[in-house]
């Protein structure tokens, strides 16, 4: 019980059946013990009170559900949208009439039941756009697609074209005499292992040179 001055929050739509949703744990899932979705119904069906078929089309005409029709087989949405608006305004503005003259009529009863079976029909109407809007839907989303496709197609060829300047340009900046010049080859791995020891050889082929002159020396001065 919410005390005076608390604030309580309500969702909009009904919570799941706890006794439903428990059966969808995902150990039972792994294990395959979740119940199985329903099958397909194929025969008659009863919804929100009404019975449909599942082979009935997706907008029934008014005839099959024992309501009047009040516009003629072959008609303009249009036009007889506006014909309904008029005569729900018009009948509306009887029905006040009625209400302020004689509210104990029974003609505020018929009256009611004019402006249900008008409410009704232009509902119909409407409803007969719905396949029209679900087309229209699915084209306005496949455009979008479409853009964003031939958008990341074209960030793709600029990037493209951008690589392709760079390795032309980086290809452009190299010299164009490229003769095998010591200067500006660059020594392998062997060669600078083998380096310091060469260099170790000829200062030892050196000092045994200017030994071998000064041994000379001593014995040309004897």
């Amino acid at each position: 019980m919410a005390l005076a001055g608390e604030s309580t929050s309500t969702s909009t739509w009904p919570l799941p059946p706890t006794q439903y949703i428990n059966h969808y744990t995902d150990e039972n899932i792994r294990r395959g013990r979740a119940p199985k979705p329903p099958l397909p119904i194929h025969n008659e069906y009863t919804m929100f009170g009404m019975p449909f078929n599942a082979d009935d089309a997706i907008i029934r005409p008014l005839e099959s559900q024992a309501i009047r029709r009040l516009y003629p087989q072959n008609f303009d949405h249009r036009r007889e949208l506006k014909k309904l608006n008029h005569s729900i305004l018009v009948n509306f503005l009887d029905l006040l009439d009625i209400l302020i003259k004689c509210p104990d009529s029974n003609k505020r009863t018929d009256k009611i039941e004019d402006i249900n079976i008008l409410f009704i029909n232009i509902h119909h109407l409407i409803n007969e756009f719905r396949p029209h809007q679900a087309r229209e839907t699915v084209r306005v989303m496949l455009e979008m697609q479409k853009r964003q496709r031939h958008q990341v197609a074209e960030r793709l060829e600029q990037q493209e074209e951008l690589v392709r300047r760079l390795v032309r340009e980086a290809l452009a900046s190299l010299p164009d005499n490229l003769d095998l010049d010591s200067k500006l080859l660059v020594p392998s791995l062997e060669e600078l292992q083998l380096r310091p020891k060469s260099d170790a050889n000829s200062n030892a082929e050196d000092k045994c040179s200017s030994l071998d002159r000064l041994m000379c020396n001593i014995v040309d001065a004897l």
